[in-house]
C-alpha cells in the first residue's frame, strides 16, 4: 500500500503529488507554477504574485453564492532535514513515504506534512466540485520555514476574505486562537586566521549526530538537546580551559529546527593528544547522563583524527566565540503566567557557521510578549557583543492575540461539537503562524487555525497520523458549508 491508496483520495493524492516536487524554503518555484496549473485546471482564477505567493479564487458551489469569502491558507515550502546516512537532495529527489501502521512517514528525511497537508486540503477542496461551500481565496505562501517572508511580504489589497482558515496546526481537535510573535537575531565577526605550524600538533573534528531535535516552537519545552551547545561546553574544556586552538565549527543549518548535529575542528599539542581525547570522553558520559530519558538514543561524540589545518582561529577571538555561545540563553525563558502550561517566551540557538575568516551565529526568538521577547533579544545582543560581534535583529514581528469572542472561532466549535459529540480545544500555542503576520494586513478578518496530527515536524522522524487526516478534511468541509450569508 502507498499514500495514493489512503482516503480520502482527493488529499492524499494532492499530497503525493506535492511529495514529488522539491521545495525546500527559497526553492519554490516549481511548486508554485504547479500550484497555478493545478487551480487552472479545475476551474478556478490563479495567479504568482509580487512575493512569489500563490493566489487563487475559486467560485462558490450552486447556491451558496450568498454566503461570506472564506481564504484558505497554507504554505507551500518544507524543512528540509535529513540524516547524515541518507543520500538526499532536496533541492532534485521528490520525498520517498512510507506508512508504518497509522502513520505516514519519509525514509530518512523530513516529510513535508508541514505544510503540504495543508495545501493537500486545499487543492482536494478546489478539485471535489461536491463540497458544498461558498466563494473561496485559497492563499499559498512561500518561504514560511525560513522568515515567513510570503506573508510579509503580502499586499494588503490582495485578499477580500471575511474569515481565514489557517491549516498548519499540528493536533487534530484543536483549534488555535494565538501565537507568539518571533524575531531573528544573527551575530557576526570577521577575522583575519593564523597561521598554524603543523610541526608536533594534532587535529581533531569533534562531531555529535543523531539528536532528535524538533520543531523550535512546538519542542522547545521538552529540554531536548541542541547540538550547538552541547558542542560549545566541549569547546570551553578544550579552547577555554586547556588553550588548544579551535579552527572551524559549524551546526544546524535551520532557524526554526532545534540542531541534531554539529561538528568542531580543533587542533592541539601533540603531547595533550590524550587529554583531549580523555575531555571528549567526559563530555560524552556526561551527556549521555543528563539526557538519558529525553534522547531516544545515547548522545554520541565522535573523535576523528584528521590533517593539521594551514590556519585556525586567533587564540583570543577564539575563546570569545565559545565564551559567547557558552553564555547566551538558549531554550525557554519563562511560561505563559496565567496559562503556565504554554511557553511564553524561548530561544533556539539554531546555527553556527565559523571558519575561513568568517563568523555567524544566528538565533531564533519568540515570544507572545513583546517586551519580553525585547528584553531576551537585548540579552542576546549583549552577549554577542561582549565577544566583538556585529548583532542584527530582522524579521520581527508581533504575537497573534487570540479574539476569545470570535464568531468564526464560535462556529467552528459549534461544527465539531455536532460532528464529533465533544468540544474541540481552543489554544493558543508558541510556534509561530502566518496569522499574525497577516491579521494586522486585514484587521477585520476573522482567523483560527487547524490542521491534522504530526508529530516530529522539522526532523527525519516527522510523521502524519492517519485518521487524523479524513477527520481534519471532513471537518473543513463542514466549516466551510455552514459559512453564514452576508
Amino acid at each position: 500500500m502507498t499514500i495514493k491508496d489512503l482516503k480520502p483520495a482527493g488529499v492524499w493524492n494532492s499530497f503525493y503529488a506535492l511529495t514529488q516536487i522539491p521545495r525546500p524554503s527559497g526553492h519554490t518555484e516549481a511548486v508554485a507554477n504547479f500550484l497555478v496549473q493545478f487551480a487552472k485546471d479545475n476551474g478556478a482564477e490563479a495567479l504568482i504574485d509580487e512575493a512569489g505567493n500563490v493566489v487563487m479564487k475559486v467560485a462558490a458551489t450552486p447556491g451558496y453564492e450568498d454566503r461570506e469569502c472564506v481564504v484558505l491558507q497554507a504554505h507551500m515550502d518544507m524543512v528540509p532535514q535529513k540524516l547524515d546516512t541518507k543520500q538526499h537532495n532536496f533541492e532534485t529527489d521528490p520525498i520517498e513515504t512510507w506508512i508504518d501502521g497509522d502513520w505516514v512517514k519519509a525514509k530518512d528525511t523530513t516529510l513535508g506534512a508541514d505544510d503540504g497537508m495543508g495545501v493537500a486540503f486545499a487543492m482536494a477542496v478546489i478539485a471535489d466540485k461536491s463540497i458544498a461551500h461558498g466563494p473561496l481565496e485559497v492563499l499559498i505562501t512561500k518561504d514560511e520555514e525560513t522568515g515567513m517572508f510570503g506573508a510579509f511580504a503580502l499586499k494588503s489589497d490582495e485578499l477580500t476574505g471575511k474569515y481565514l482558515l489557517n491549516i498548519d496546526s499540528e493536533t487534530e481537535g484543536e483549534i488555535t486562537i494565538g501565537c507568539a510573535g518571533g524575531m531573528d537575531i544573527n551575530a557576526t565577526l570577521e577575522y583575519q586566521e593564523e597561521p598554524i605550524d603543523a610541526e608536533g600538533m594534532v587535529a581533531y573534528s569533534i562531531e555529535i549526530d543523531g539528536l532528535l531535535g524538533g520543531h523550535s516552537g512546538l519542542e522547545i519545552n521538552e529540554g531536548r538537546a541542541n547540538a550547538n551547545k552541547l558542542i560549545a561546553r566541549v569547546l570551553f574544556e578544550l579552547v577555554c580551559k586547556h588553550d588548544m586552538q579551535l579552527c572551524t565549527w559549524t551546526g544546524g543549518n535551520m532557524r526554526n529546527a532545534i540542531p541534531r548535529s554539529g561538528k568542531a575542528l580543533i587542533v592541539a599539542d601533540a603531547e595533550d593528544e590524550a587529554l583531549l581525547v580523555e575531555t571528549v570522553k567526559a563530555c560524552e558520559a556526561t551527556f549521555r547522563n543528563e539526557y538519558k530519558d529525553i534522547e531516544k538514543s545515547a548522545v554520541t561524540l565522535s573523535l576523528v583524527k584528521c590533517d593539521v589545518p594551514a590556519a585556525g582561529i586567533p587564540e583570543e577571538i577564539g575563546v570569545n566565540l565559545v565564551n559567547a555561545v557558552m553564555a547566551a540563553r538558549d531554550g525557554v525563558l519563562r511560561y505563559i503566567p496565567t496559562i503556565p502550561s504554554i511557553v511564553e517566551t524561548s530561544v533556539n540557538l539554531s546555527i553556527i557557521n565559523i571558519g575561513g575568516g568568517k563568523a555567524e551565529v544566528a538565533m531564533l526568538a519568540r515570544s507572545a510578549t513583546d517586551s519580553v521577547k525585547e528584553y531576551l533579544c537585548n540579552e542576546l545582543v549583549a552577549s554577542y557583543s561582549m565577544a566583538g560581534m556585529k548583532v542584527s535583529l530582522t524579521g520581527g514581528y508581533s504575537g497573534w492575540q487570540p479574539n476569545t469572542s470570535s464568531p468564526f472561532v464560535a462556529l467552528m466549535c459549534d461544527v465539531y461539537k455536532k460532528m464529533y459529540g465533544e468540544e474541540a480545544k481552543v489554544l493558543v500555542v508558541h510556534a509561530g503562524l502566518e496569522c499574525g503576520i497577516i491579521g494586522p494586513k486585514y484587521p477585520e478578518m476573522d482567523m483560527a487555525s487547524i490542521g491534522p496530527t504530526l508529530l516530529s515536524p522539522h526532523t527525519p522522524s516527522e510523521r502524519c497520523y492517519i485518521p487524523s487526516v479524513g477527520k481534519s478534511f471532513d471537518y473543513i468541509c463542514e466549516i466551510l458549508k455552514n459559512i453564514p450569508k452576508k
